[in-house]
């Protein structure tokens, strides 16, 4: 594909209640964060991308609460519903096609203010589904028992995907929850729905991240330290569940192989060298790296216990917390591509990794990663 580059990334901090913000007010922290970190004004903006749901922020036409905040008036303006990898996807197309030189992308939630059991039971169907009164997190705790019982994960192992995460979120200054705790914590935590505990579970979480995408020659004026986009896809699976094996991520590991393929990386477990990976439940990190190729099937729980998932370790995944220490849910990828972005710049500060070159960023949509969005990143060409 042609080239594009990430110039410019800006974040809120992750809280539990962002009481005293509207969504108004963290779009415009995360812009404004965006547009100095790239040495812009917004009048350097060509378009502008906001990701937002109606549902979660419990209003119709959600982006038109945070149109103003992001820049958009007098400019060409669009909106995703959906995970913020997706929206980035939207806004890379737009740099892309010839007639945008810069985009500006942007998601939010304050999941706060949602009953999230009530906003994810309306995902199912209707008829058959629904009135068995489903949530995210039951669903969830299906696809983690399925997965177990194929692979041999075991709740120890899941555990200590919570232990590793909070660990290293005491080394972010953003994150909602950083905590020392041990797998027996873990372990002893509430059983939300078996074999979820509590501390696997990530928390409800406010935030807002915007990030700058470029093509190449506007992104070749850049002062700064651009990131650039080596290799993007995205694909789904079946809706209902009984026609997918959720054990397993198929959407994952076709958009996961385009990305790779568009990136020129053949082998993605020496290629790759930082990962930050959607982890609304312990399970998901595991499963995920082994859809990402990242790890063999059913290996990535003996790795992380062998500390190959550290920050200072071989491939270290969720350096920042990750999700298990923050989870705003619609921002939530587009936070993930904007941590690969400052490890990739060597700007992660205490929790940065040892001189990463190519980074992936990974986002989810839909019931048990029924969506799946993959970036690659690099800092060369």
């Amino acid at each position: 594909m042609d080239k594009a580059a990430i110039i410019g990334v800006g974040m809120t901090s992750i809280e539990g209640n962002k009481v005293r913000d509207t969504f108004a007010d963290m779009a415009w922290e995360a812009v404004n964060k965006a547009l100095d970190d790239a040495g812009m004004n917004i009048n350097d903006i060509d378009n502008v991308i906001t990701t937002s749901n109606d549902f979660w922020d419990g209003r119709t036409i959600s982006c038109m609460a945070v149109g103003d905040a992001s820049g958009a008036a007098h400019k060409n303006v669009s909106c995703v519903e959906g995970d913020g990898t997706f929206g980035a996807f939207y806004g890379l197309t737009r740099a892309l096609s010839g007639s945008y030189g810069t985009t500006l992308v942007t998601a939010h939630t304050k999941g706060s203010q949602s009953v999230s059991s009530l906003i994810t039971n309306a995902a199912f169907d209707p008829i058959y589904e629904r009135s068995l009164g489903m949530d995210m997190i039951s669903a969830c705790a299906m696809q983690a028992n399925a997965y177990m019982n194929r692979t041999g994960i075991t709740s120890e192992q899941l555990a200590l995907v919570s232990v590793k995460n909070h660990g290293n979120a005491k080394k972010n200054p953003l994150s909602q929850m950083p905590l020392d705790i041990t797998v027996n914590d873990v372990l002893k935590s509430e059983m939300i729905s078996d074999p979820l505990h509590k501390l696997d579970c990530s928390p409800v979480s406010d935030a807002c991240c915007a990030i700058i995408i470029a093509n190449e020659e506007r992104a070749a004026k850049h002062k700064g330290k651009p990131v650039w986009i080596k290799g993007v896809s995205f694909c789904s699976d079946a809706f209902f569940f009984g026609d997918r094996d959720l054990s397993r991520a198929p959407a994952l590991e076709q958009a996961a192989k385009k990305a790779y393929a568009m990136a020129g990386i053949k082998n993605p477990m020496k290629e790759i060298d930082t990962a930050e990976v959607y982890d609304a439940f312990t399970y998901q990190e595991l499963m995920w790296l082994e859809g990402l190729g990242l790890c063999a099937d059913g290996e990535s729980g003996r790795l992380l216990e062998k500390g190959e998932f550290a920050i200072d370790g071989r491939l270290p995944v969720n350096a920042s917390g990750g999700l298990l220490s923050g989870h705003p849910v619609i921002a939530a990828g587009l936070i993930r591509i904007a941590e690969i972005v400052k490890q990739l710049r060597g700007e992660a500060g205490k929790y940065q990794t040892k001189n990463p070159k190519t980074g992936v960023a990974h986002g989810v949509n839909g019931l048990c990663g029924q969506s799946h969005c993959v970036w690659v990143l690099g800092k060369d060409k």
